[in-house]
């Protein structure tokens, strides 16, 4: 088993010689085995490359960029793999870029047949060419996912977030050649590298090729109805892509990063459902279906629950058919979401006097949505955090969300409806649960917090927003004798640099409504207002406005 890792590797030509290839896209654990090797500030696809290419005996590479030359450089320094090959890989098909791929390809025949001890054979050859062209894109409405590679964890995670077929369409997935001629079968073997090295380089480019203009086919499909763009952490090539279809293309468009490890899916999952949201909200405003249908409601029940299950509280909310607010309840979320939502529940019901059966619909929404067993109905925080702020404040066209364990800036239009959000890194900086780390550092409770972080004497800076170098930090300025309310003051002006900095990147524009738990602490918000130069619209109950929108949801079903 040969691995190989780039859409130009010579694949037909590996069978004709009766080898197999594997293509080496998994995410790793970490990049501790790769990092032992070479420099941790290689790119994570050099990396992850590395790290899976130490357990393969035989490797072809190309050599799409620099990072992936000196994966090569590493792998033949160590001697581990009883074949190694790199291509020098042409920038376009041009005739002395075809020549040199021909020259490439022969070298690779010579050393491979050299290693196999097989000899070539044309009719798998060009059997493995046929096998390999001529893909075609569903004649139906499909998500496509274009940009650098995607691993085949990340891809099922994007196709369970969409109810309609889900394509591949990176470097990793849209690999197809040119059907050979008819008369390749009396080529010789020269002749027959020369037309394979043409339509190696005639496949739709990837984005380290010259001329990319070819790459227009992949997204001005008709029945393409939402491109997913994956990134990857420092590599230019597919920024740039990702840049001009932002700027250019009316499809809608949704970025992700990836780094090539296995992560916590739940950030990326409400970020690929919530865009599933804002494309149900287009497929219905254009008449055309859905991808899910609602569930009917009971006509003889009227109560209508949202529940917001957070990292750090569940909040629920109820209203009636007239859309009145009838009882809320906020607790703490604790170990498993499904015990802090029955909580909320149960709390409600004592309010009101009623049971669980009295909903007409209940519908779940935060990080725990997916967990809660007597919800009818999910959606993310994003679209409801968008319809409870719509609800409170026509005016809001950004939402600034700060809960426990992430940040999201949500852009809304005048009907409410969500035109663009983004929301923090792997980081849990500047949210709730970073203030009770430091709350807890300084040995005072939240409400104690916020209210000395209004009256400061000196300006501190929090160089680290890491909250465990910020920690360091706090404790060294204890140590320096500086005041309680300097060093949270400090803290403050840390967390609204972060999050201005991040609306300013997302195009928040005010009215501006501040949500989630952190939007109760006056020492933030005063700090934020000053970071953005503009107020910050807060309801009585800030915590509540993703219940709020659930609740919502739940009443009109849309």
């Amino acid at each position: 088993m040969i691995g190989y890792s780039c859409k130009y590797a010579p694949l037909e030509l590996i069978a004709a010689y009766g080898g197999e290839a594997l293509m080496l896209d998994a995410e790793t654990e970490d990049f501790s085995r790769a990092e032992t090797l070479t420099h941790a500030n290689v790119c994570c696809h050099a990396k992850a490359l590395l790290t899976q290419a130490l357990d393969i005996s035989e490797l072809v590479l190309t050599d799409c960029c620099d990072a992936t030359r000196r994966t090569y450089d590493v792998l033949e320094s160590e001697g581990r793999q009883r074949f190694l090959f790199q291509f020098d890989l042409p920038h376009d098909d041009a005739a002395c870029a075809r020549q040199r791929m021909t020259h490439e390809l022969l070298r690779f025949a010579k050393a491979y047949g050299a290693y196999t001890g097989a000899a070539f054979s044309k009719a798998k050859f060009l059997a493995a060419c046929r096998d390999n062209s001529h893909a075609l894109l569903p004649n139906e409405p499909f998500i496509a996912v274009l940009g650098a590679r995607v691993s085949p964890q990340l891809l099922g995670q994007i196709r369970c977030a969409f109810s309609i077929p889900v394509e591949n369409l990176t470097c990793s997935g849209l690999r197809t050649l040119e059907e050979p001629p008819k008369e390749a079968a009396d080529f010789s073997f020269e002749e027959l590298m020369d037309w394979y090295a043409g339509a190696l380089l005639r496949q739709t480019p990837c984005m380290r090729m010259t001329d990319i203009a070819a790459r227009r086919t992949l997204y001005e499909n008709e029945h393409i109805r939402g491109i997913v763009y994956n990134t990857v952490k420092f590599c230019d090539y597919y920024g740039f892509e990702y840049a001009e279809l932002k700027a250019k293309s009316r499809i809608p468009l949704l970025k992700i990063e990836s780094d090539y490890t296995v992560t916590a899916p739940g950030q990326l999952t409400t970020r690929l459902e919530a865009f599933r949201e804002s494309l149900d909200l287009t497929a219905k405003l254009s008449g055309a279906q859905p991808s899910r249908t609602p569930e009917p409601k009971p006509m003889n029940k009227h109560l209508f629950a949202g529940i917001d299950s957070g990292s750090t509280t569940t909040n629920m909310v109820v209203l009636d058919a007239n859309e009145t607010l009838l009882a809320f309840s906020i607790v703490r979320t604790g170990p498993r979401a499904q015990m802090g939502a029955q909580a909320a529940l149960e709390d409600v019901c004592k309010q009101l006097n009623i049971k669980k059966e009295d909903f007409a619909a209940i519908v779940a929404t935060g990080y725990g949505r997916n967990n809660i067993s007597f919800a009818t109905d999910t959606r993310t925080e994003i679209t409801c955090h968008a319809r409870g702020a719509h609800f409170l404040n026509p005016a809001v066209r950004t939402i600034i969300d700060i809960g426990g364990q992430d940040s999201k800036i949500i852009n809304l239009d005048e009907t409410g409806h969500v035109t663009g959000f983004m929301m923090n890194d792997k980081c849990a900086a500047g949210t709730g649960r970073f203030l009770e780390m430091m709350a807890r550092t300084l040995e005072l409770n939240m409400a104690e917090m916020s209210r000395r972080g209004l009256t400061w004497d000196k300006e501190l800076t929090i160089s680290s927003m890491c909250t465990v170098f910020a920690e360091s930090e706090v404790i060294s300025l204890i140590a320096d004798n500086h005041t309680d309310s300097d060093i949270i003051h400090g803290l403050n002006k840390s967390i609204a640099g972060k999050t201005a900095a991040m609306a300013a990147r997302a195009k928040g524009q005010p009215p501006y409504m501040m949500t989630g738990g952190v939007a109760r602490n006056r020492g933030v918000v005063q700090a934020l207002e000053e970071k953005l130069g503009a107020k910050l619209l807060i309801s009585e109950n800030p915590d509540l406005c993703g219940a709020l929108g659930a609740a919502l949801f739940a009443l009109h079903g849309d």
